[in-house]
């Protein structure tokens, strides 16, 4: 796995998912995400749980597709119609290598999210992707997840987050800055990467996702865990 060094340098531009980052993007998520592996296997382990044989399952802003490859490798059901979307070329080659490798059968779509017509499905997950999506945008997107799930259908999503409390708030970005220190990353990149992502990613409080959820429709929406500012949600249709 090649190590990430994308903001050792001086950054020109805000962050974005182009071949620098693509390269090292494994490695970045398990150095810049806390408890990355759990919150995987979690979304694993909750989204076989909904399907059945022949079930779909989307993963929106894909990436590399290690969860939908996490997902092929942990589940003992047959013909599970496997989906991957993402509008980053660099990101989609990277899973493109990763599923032959595995010898796995993963559809990769290489398109804007909101241009696919989804196909009725038993989970969509969406991990660290709604937050790069502008609010009313994001709003939209709900909806048309809502739509396109089956009645019972679940969503699974991972997101930063944010407290009203703004000291807490403070507190709880130091403690991440600190998780990041240990990973290895030096306070100069931790400052770049912060000033790359200035009004990129764009993190909603608890409520605020709880909300989002549920006016779209979801009857149920929860924390299936949580660790200072980052947190993986369900919504049941």
């Amino acid at each position: 796995m090649k190590k990430d060094k994308v903001f050792e340098k001086p950054i020109l531009k805000q962050f974005e998912f182009d071949e620098e980052v693509a390269s090292v993007f494994d490695d970045m998520l398990n150095r810049s995400i806390p408890f990355y592996d759990e919150m995987l296997n979690l979304t694993t382990s909750f989204a076989l749980k909904y399907c059945s044989e022949k079930s779909i399952i989307y993963d929106l802003g894909c990436s590399t597709a290690s969860t939908l490859i996490n997902i092929a490798h942990k589940s003992k059901l047959k013909d599970l119609e496997l989906i991957g979307i993402d509008n980053s070329d660099a990101m989609l080659e990277r899973a493109g290598q990763k599923s032959k490798a595995y010898g796995l059968d993963i559809k990769l779509v290489n398109d804007d999210i909101f241009n696919v017509e989804l196909k009725k499905s038993s989970v969509i997950i969406s991990n660290y992707t709604l937050q790069f999506i502008r609010p009313l945008q994001r709003e939209k997107l709900i909806k048309k997840i809502y739509d396109s799930l089956e009645e019972g259908g679940v969503f699974i999503f991972s997101e930063k987050v944010i407290s009203d409390d703004k000291i807490l708030n403070k507190l709880m970005i130091d403690e991440y800055y600190e998780f990041k220190k240990k990973k290895g990353y030096s306070e100069f990149e931790i400052a770049q990467k912060r000033e790359a992502l200035e009004n990129v990613l764009i993190p909603y409080t608890y409520e605020e996702n709880k909300k989002m959820i549920k006016d779209v429709g979801f009857k149920q929406f929860d924390c299936l865990f949580k660790w200072v500012n980052f947190a993986t949600f369900i919504a049941i249709k």
